[in-house]
């Protein structure tokens, strides 16, 4: 499996990072290496100073499919979950600036905690869906789907133009504002809908 991420896909967000809005999805690629699953720890990692969280809906893709029409691509998800890409933002900026790729600042191992999944079949409205972070009992992430710049849908069918979607597959669905940095000892709680998906430690 492989693991699909979208950049800037909230305009707050984007703005926070000084970064333009997209007119199409921007997209990168994390290795199955970076999953962190079952609430283990993060260990924060000896090669940056400054990991970044940044709490993100989280697609589980169900069956194979390539060249998506966007009005069939809801049959290609039955669950969403949580997730939260690490990233080394003291890494990605430098890349940033010289033009260079992003994947030492987001593909490195555990940089993808993800959740348990929950059915899509049980959530009312995907796009009226609420998501929160605390960092030691204080909220410092609270999203809601409707603000997504691109659908589900759409990001759906733009990656399978490119990239072959497999059963398994996830896609992170990009981030709100409120990203910051982690330090050792902080705990982490995010909620989907008020239910609580991920509990775990930094060290």
């Amino acid at each position: 499996m492989k693991i699909i991420a979208i950049g800037r896909n909230y305009a707050a967000h984007a703005k926070e990072l000084n970064n333009p809005i997209p007119g199409s999805p921007v997209i990168f690629l994390k290795p199955d290496t970076a999953i962190l699953k079952d609430n283990k720890p993060f260990y924060l990692p000896d090669f940056s100073s400054d990991i970044h969280y940044e709490l993100e809906v989280v697609l589980k893709v169900c069956k194979e499919g390539k060249h998506i029409s966007e009005k069939f691509a809801s049959n290609y998800y039955e669950e969403l979950g949580l997730g939260i890409d690490f990233t080394a933002r003291d890494i990605q900026n430098i890349h940033k600036e010289k033009g260079l790729p992003w994947e030492l600042a987001k593909a490195f191992d555990n940089s993808a905690a993800i959740s348990n999944f929950v059915p899509k079949s049980g959530i009312s409205d995907i796009y009226d869906l609420d998501f929160v972070l605390q960092i030691n009992g204080q909220i410092r992430q609270s999203g809601n789907t409707r603000n997504i710049l691109f659908s589900f849908e759409k990001i759906i069918s733009f990656v399978s133009q490119y990239i072959t979607l497999k059963k398994g597959d996830l896609i992170f669905t990009g981030t709100p504002e409120g990203v910051g940095r982690i330090h050792q000892g902080d705990k982490l709680e995010a909620w989907l809908a008020g239910q609580q998906l991920l509990n775990f430690d930094i060290k």
